[in-house]
């Protein structure tokens, strides 16, 4: 077995020689020797047959995940792929393509082991699917549907000796992932008036389901109790990580706004929302420090340049620029509702809203 270790604990395992692997429920599935080579950025490559010390917990419909059986599958047998939920013409569009050769549904139900509300929907979906069409097993691969082509096509291969009938693309309400909205800027840049009015665009259209994850209210509910110190800031942010992660597992959006300023702790959020099945989205409001410290509504700079306030993001902590940021909104000289507008185009454009949606708006 091959293990990447990130740096965060490659150090500490290679210190007691061992790395234990658990469930997301925290039971241990392996144990192996931590002894590897050390890669770049002090992440450790461990190279080591597991101590195996239980079995994983079970899936949401585990019957359903079977081992690819290429030389058992029919020739003429036709696999159609799904990744979204399958409506009526998708059914037509199968009847078409099939006629009467046999058909399989093969699920790309997502790699978690515990149960994955997107994975679940998808193999009843593909349930119905067959028993309205009259035949078709059902299988559920556990890829994620957002894995490169070269990994699709061959974990797909292992499955289907036959044809692979993807579906075609469908903008309706039901095929929409969940989405993390995370806005991530200075003190001061618009981030939180941005999110606020997305949320009242979306909210007000009546499309979709829409959480405002705010930093302040996050602060005296979610995180009450905890300070501003470094590690603190970015408890709170991976707890707000956390519950956006939640939202989007259900299909829901969470809109969140921290200031967010190191880009391993968006990344630790990205990878938290990628495993509950949701797309993330980073939207970087990249007003100029000069900007932000200029409007100083709460008078927050002025005490950070006192001294009052030690470790404020801009004065004497760092932000790190994201360099994968899906939109960059400078809001200097721009109104709100120009601003709004290029999210709402962003979201249009990743299938997260209808061009017929949100069609007009006024804050």
């Amino acid at each position: 077995m091959s293990v990447h270790l990130p740096a965060a604990i490659a150090e500490q395992a290679a210190s007691a020689g061992a790395v234990e692997i658990v469930d997301p429920e925290g039971v241990p599935l392996a144990r192996l020797a931590a002894t590897g080579e050390t890669v770049h950025d002090g992440c450790l490559e461990v190279e080591a047959e597991p101590a195996w010390l239980s079995s994983p917990s079970p899936r949401t419909f585990e019957r359903y995940y079977t081992d690819p059986r290429p030389g058992e599958v029919s020739a003429d047998q036709v696999a159609v792929i799904v990744d979204r939920t399958i409506t009526t013409e998708d059914l037509l569009e199968i009847a078409a393509n099939a006629g009467h050769r046999p058909l399989a549904f093969l699920v790309l139900a997502g790699p978690t082991l515990a149960a994955h509300s997107t994975g679940v929907t998808l193999i009843r979906s593909a349930l119905s699917g067959a028993a309205r069409i009259g035949r078709g097993d059902v299988v559920a691969i556990p890829l994620d549907r957002r894995a490169t082509r070269a990994k699709r096509d061959q974990v797909l291969a292992a499955y289907s000796g036959g044809e692979l009938l993807e579906l075609s693309p469908r903008h309706t309400a039901e095929a929409r992932h969940g989405l993390v909205l995370f806005f991530s800027g200075l003190s001061g840049s618009g981030k939180s008036t941005v999110a606020r009015s997305v949320r009242d665009a979306i909210v007000e259209d009546g499309a979709r389901s829409v959480t405002l994850l705010d930093g302040d209210l996050v602060r005296r509910h979610l995180s009450a109790g905890l300070g501003f110190s470094a590690a603190d800031r970015e408890t709170n942010i991976r707890r707000i990580g956390w519950v956006g992660a939640e939202i989007s597992r259900h299909g829901g959006v969470a809109i969140c706004s921290p200031i967010a300023p190191f880009a391993s702790t968006r990344d630790a959020v990205r990878d938290m929302v990628t495993e509950a099945g949701g797309d993330f989205l980073l939207i970087h409001i990249s007003t100029p420090l000069a900007e932000c410290e200029r409007r100083d509504r709460k008078g927050l700079y002025a005490k950070a340049r006192r001294g009052e306030i030690p470790e404020f993001t801009g004065i004497s902590s760092p932000y790190e620029d994201p360099t994968d940021a899906d939109l960059a909104i400078d809001t200097t000289g721009i109104s709100v509702e120009a601003a709004v507008e290029q999210v709402l185009d962003l979201l249009r454009s990743r299938g997260h809203l209808t061009s017929e949606e949100v069609l007009e708006w006024a804050i």
